[in-house]
Order: structure tokens, then C-alpha cells, then sequence
């Protein structure tokens, strides 16, 4: 999953940047809004995180009204000092799906990003989901087809799988199973097993061990 960072503050940026790299996203950070504005319209990106006060033609408010009048309806987070209920406002009336206030926990930076994932990748009308080497995953049946062909998933596959998609391009990691899939702790050798039987079940495995984080799926 690819995340455009505009952040005028270096040490912020890069804290930023490094943290979301620890977790399998990949991140391009801009200080300006110019530059990020261009990058915009020369690389695909799944989530914008946004400073408001920032050099540039326009503020991170302004770049974003622009982007949803080019029907530009990738997901933001405005990250921002501003905590006016005033600034909040606009901030969802420009488009973003969330809002932090700096300073912030980077802990809860991961956790928003987590959200907006989840949300964004179910909630399109599309009953199914393309995945790599022509695995289709149908949303409403909860049912994993191959060219056409159902493959036959036990309940906590579907559930993993569920998460790995939500997460899409992302690494989900043993406490994410834990939260998400077997609602209480669990031996990590338990979920190495369960992932295993999953992978087994698949002609063309595209899921990923990411050594000492977890797993991943990107599409």
C-alpha cells in the first residue's frame, strides 16, 4: 500500500515515514504542496496523510478541494496543530475521512490508517474482489473462486483471508489475528499453522511472510 505524506516538519516526516515502513506501507514524503500535488498526478497512491499549514500554492485544505473537483477520491487524513472546531470542520468538508490532532502518539497514526483501510476496501457496491493470479474473492458469499473454480476454505482461512485483504498492502501482524480473527490470544505457531493451510490451499500463493512482522497480501 503506497501513502503520500505531506509534512512541512523534517523529524516529524521521518518519524512518520519510518514507522509506517516498520509495518509494510510504503511512503513518499513532500514538505511542499506542490511537489506532492505533482507526485499525485505521476504515481498511483492509496492514501494521502496531510499537513494544513504548509509551503506551496495551496494548503494541505486547498490541495485537497482541488483533488476531489478532479474526481480524486483516494482516502486523506488531515494531520494538523489546527484544533479549532472551525478547521475541523472544513477539514471533513474538503474531503478527508479522519482527522488528527497534533501531537500525536504514533501508535494511533497506525491505528487510523488501519481504519481507513478497512473501510476503504469493502466499501465499494463491488460484491467481489480481484487478487493476484486470478483469485477472486466474492464479499457477500465469503467464498474464494479461481478461475471460476470454488475453493473450499475452512471458517478461520475465510477469516484471515478477510483481514489480509482489508489490510491490502499492508502487514498484519500475530496481535491483529489475535484482535480480528480469534477474538483472544493465540500461540503464534497456531497462526503460522493456519496460514500455512491457507497458502495450501492456493495454486498460486500470493501471500507474503514478511520475517519477524507477519504476513501480507498487495494487489
Amino acid at each position: 500500500m503506497k501513502i503520500l505524506v505531506l509534512e512541512d516538519e523534517a523529524v516529524l516526516a521521518l518519524s512518520m515515514r519510518e514507522f509506517l515502513e516498520d509495518y509494510g506501507y510504503e511512503v513518499s514524503c513532500f514538505n511542499n504542496s506542490d511537489d506532492a500535488y505533482d507526485a499525485i498526478y505521476q504515481h498511483p497512491y492509496d492514501l494521502y496523510l496531510l499537513d494544513v499549514k504548509v509551503a506551496g500554492e495551496k494548503n494541505g485544505f486547498q490541495m485537497l478541494e482541488e483533488l476531489r473537483k478532479d474526481n480524486n477520491k483516494t482516502p486523506a487524513i488531515f494531520i494538523t496543530s489546527l484544533t479549532d472546531i472551525d478547521d475541523l470542520s472544513r477539514g471533513y468538508e474538503c474531503g478527508a475521512c479522519d482527522y488528527i490532532r497534533k501531537p500525536f502518539d504514533l501508535a494511533e497514526l497506525k491505528l487510523r490508517v488501519e481504519q481507513v483501510v478497512k473501510s476503504q476496501c469493502f466499501a465499494s457496491n463491488d460484491e467481489e474482489i480481484a487478487l493476484p493470479h486470478g483469485y477472486v474473492y466474492d464479499v457477500k458469499k465469503m467464498k474464494l473462486m479461481h478461475h471460476g473454480e470454488g475453493v473450499k476454505l475452512g471458517k478461520t482461512e475465510t477469516k484471515i483471508l478477510e483481514l489480509l485483504i482489508k489490510q491490502r498492502g499492508a502487514v498484519v501482524s500475530c496481535e491483529m489475528f489475535w484482535e480480528e480473527v480469534w477474538g483472544e490470544w493465540v500461540d503464534s505457531a497456531n497462526i503460522r499453522v493456519q496460514v500455512g493451510n491457507l497458502r495450501k490451499k492456493l495454486q498460486k500463493d500470493f501471500i507474503k511472510n514478511v520475517r519477524g512482522l507477519g504476513y501480507s497480501i498487495d494487489f
